[in-house]
Order: C-alpha cells, then sequence, then structure tokens
C-alpha cells in the first residue's frame, strides 16, 4: 500500500550559500535581493571574535549603507523584537542580515513582522499569514543547531512569561543562508554542544513525526547521517573545519525538514524546562531525547524508522531492536560526552514539580505531531525517567 505521506508539495523559499570563506560574498548576495539599507542583526558575543566587523566590510564594499543592532539576548523575547524593531525603523532598513545563532535570526525575523505589517508578535502567532510580504532577510549562522536559518517560523518569547510563541508566515524564511564554517570555530565548547544537540535531536524528531513525508524523511536522514559523524569531532578538535562544515549542513538539513514535519515530545517537555529553570534549549532536547525514543519506539513503525536511524551508525547490530538501541545508546553518549548534566535532578528539580511543568508540556503545539499521543500522563512519565535515569 502506498504510504498517504508520500504526497507533498514543495517550494524551497530559502537559496542556501555553502563554503570556506564564503562570509566575504555577503554583501553581493544581500544586494542582489535588491537591499540598499540594511540592519545587521547580532549578539555581544560575537564582536569579540571580529565577525559583525567582518561582515559589516562586505556589506559595505557592495555599496550598502548598514546599521548595527548588537544586543539580542539568548531566547530572544518580545523585548528585543521590539528593540530591533525600532532601530530598523531609525535607519528606515529595506532588508535585514541576521548574524549568529537562531536567537539572532528569530529576533530579526519577529522585528521584520513588525516592521512591515504592524502590531504585536503576539498578532503572528502561528502560521497567521500577513498582508504585506517581509522584507529580504539574509542570514549568517554562526551556531549550528536551530535551523532558523531556512525556516518561515520564529520563536519568540513573551517578555513577562517567557513562553515560547512559533510565530510564522512562508515570506518570513530568509531568502539566503549563508553557511560559512569558519565562522563558527570561535563558539566555545558549551555551546558547540548545546547546539549540536539540538540539530541532533532534530533529525531525530523530524524523521517520526505524523507530519513527516517522504522528502522531509530524505532531509532528516542525511541531518543525522551528517551530525552522527561530525559532533563527537568538533567537541574533540574546535577547528576542525571538516566537522564545523558537516555540522552547519547538518542543522540546516534539519531545519528544512522542520518545515514539513514539525517536532515531537522531545522539544514540548523542553520549552518548559527552559522557561521555568533556565535549562538551555539545546541541552533540553538532548537530555530527553533518549527517553523519547525509547517511549515512541514501542509503536512499531516507529521502531522501524528509528532503526533506520540506527543503522545510519557504526556497528548497529543486525536486527531493528539492535538497530533502536544503538540510536539510544548514541544520543546517551553524546551527552555525556559533552560534559553537560545528564539527569534533572542536576536542576534540584524534584517529583513535586514534575506535575505542574508537564501540564505546561501538553500545550505545546509540538506536542500535537508526536508520533504517540502525549498528554500532560505520558509527559510527567518522561520527566521522571530524566529526573535520574541511573534509576529507570
Amino acid at each position: 500500500m502506498r504510504d498517504p505521506l508520500a504526497e507533498f508539495d514543495w517550494t524551497p523559499p530559502t537559496r542556501v550559500v555553502c563554503g570556506r570563506g564564503c562570509v566575504e560574498k555577503l554583501g553581493e548576495l544581500v544586494a542582489a535581493e535588491g537591499c540598499a539599507r540594511v540592519l545587521l542583526v547580532t549578539d555581544p558575543g560575537l564582536a569579540a571574535a571580529g565577525h559583525p566587523q567582518r561582515a559589516k566590510e562586505s556589506l559595505e564594499r557592495a555599496g550598502l549603507t548598514v546599521a548595527l543592532f548588537d544586543g539580542v539576548r539568548e531566547n530572544p523575547t518580545t523585548k528585543d523584537v521590539e528593540a530591533v524593531r525600532a532601530h530598523a525603523a531609525d535607519a528606515a532598513v529595506d532588508g535585514f542580515v541576521a548574524l549568529g545563532g537562531g536567537s539572532c535570526i528569530d529576533a530579526a525575523k519577529g522585528a521584520d513582522f513588525l516592521v512591515t505589517n504592524g502590531g504585536k508578535m503576539d498578532d503572528y502567532r502561528g502560521r497567521a499569514g500577513v498582508e504585506r510580504p517581509l522584507l529580504p532577510l539574509v542570514a549568517v549562522p554562526t551556531t549550528a543547531g536551530s535551523g532558523s536559518e531556512v525556516q518561515s517560523f520564529a520563536l519568540i518569547a513573551t517578555e513577562a512569561t517567557h513562553e515560547k510563541m512559533a510565530c510564522g508566515d512562508p515570506t518570513a524564511a530568509p531568502r539566503v543562508a549563508l553557511l560559512d564554517a569558519e565562522l563558527s570555530v570561535t563558539m566555545p565548547r558549551p555551546v558547540t554542544a548545546v547546539t549540536g544537540l539540538d540539530a541532533i535531536t532534530h533529525a531525530v524528531e523530524t524523521t517520526v513525526t505524523r507530519a513527516r513525508n517522504e522528502r522531509s524523511t530524505a532531509y532528516s536522514r542525511e541531518a543525522f547521517r551528517l551530525a552522527a559523524r561530525a559532533f563527537p569531532r568538533v567537541l574533540a578538535d574546535a577547528e576542525d573545519l571538516d566537522a564545523r562544515e558537516d555540522m552547519l549542513v547538518a542543522a540546516a538539513l534539519a531545519g528544512v525538514a522542520i518545515e514539513a514535519s514539525m517536532l515531537g515530545a522531545a522539544h514540548a517537555l523542553a520549552n518548559p524546562l527552559t522557561r521555568a529553570l533556565d535549562v538551555p534549549h539545546g541541552l533540553a532536547v538532548g537530555l530527553l531525547s533518549p527517553h523519547v525514543v525509547r517511549f515512541n519506539a514501542t509503536e512499531p513503525a516507529t521502531r522501524e524508522r528509528y532503526a533506520e536511524l540506527g543503522r545510519l551508525l557504526p556497528d548497529p547490530g543486525g536486527d531493528t531492536d539492535d538497530a533502536v538501541a544503538a540510536l539510544v545508546g548514541f544520543l546517551e553518549r553524546c551527552l555525556e560526552t559533552s560534559g553537560l548534566p545528564t539527569a534533572l535532578s542536576a536542576w534540584d528539580l524534584d517529583d513535586d514539580a514534575v506535575g505542574p511543568l508537564a501540564l505546561e508540556a501538553a500545550t505545546q503545539w509540538t506536542a500535537d505531531f508526536n508520533p504517540r499521543t502525549v498528554t500532560a500522563v505520558e509527559l510527567a512519565a518522561l520527566y521522571r525517567s530524566a529526573l535520574d535515569p541511573t534509576e529507570s
């Protein structure tokens, strides 16, 4: 019988340019989008590495007028978006360049919504649609994790509650994503670890979601293959450019998969942890991913899809059970090798706190796409399994 998920209708919204040193092409790529005055959106941590200056010089060589905003915070809120919007409005820009991790790219997307269509960020929650197309955005990721450089959604938290909103429109996708491995070498090891865990979890979750299709699955599998071989290497040697490039490409491919397939329970569980306990997003999803795989793998078709990923690893064993075990083992080793906490108990989370977190996790949009139905009951059990994995 033909899989009904084989049907899809897809037009790639983002041109992807990959190559070492290709940041030097940034100016000509932005000018080709018809821009003359742009806002360069970045964060304070990148200034010391010299990346914003290098980008600004390339833009100015192409004849562009460049305004700079370098105040984006991690996990941007509506306050960050408003700050970017104000700078863009003052400079009367006709385009955005986002240089940094997913936070910078999402903040630029959010500001683009407000500059072009007005209102407040809450107005664009979900796939709301816009009256006027957004201004061109060119994304230059310096981390390999979120995949925001190829996505039409921005994740923006409310300033008051830090609840994350997914705000999207087809025109919000960056026109160009520029992947330059040289820019990612300066990532501190902890950032390399948490963003890499995010990319790997994206590849795993998009493989099995209810919304996946044949096209998205192909991207998910290739993203996992690249990340599985590259992640241990970037942790061992920050200057391994081959591995850095593989991770950038893996993150982008997984980002493309998310556009069609959405995400699952690991992300639903992670968002409350980031909001309530300030657990870094990539660490939260990486910590929960092995537990979610075990939970979902009790469903036979999902188990086989996980096995397909496990078979991409060295020595996965001979049957489906062995391949799934290889996948779970790999995910656990990624966390251990990162040198990051491997249990939620590291944040003094106890059983009493699980219930409220699970209720919040059940409201997350990604929970609806998990291959097994999850309610607050199942999500609470998953949190408990991650409190002290040695006892699960």
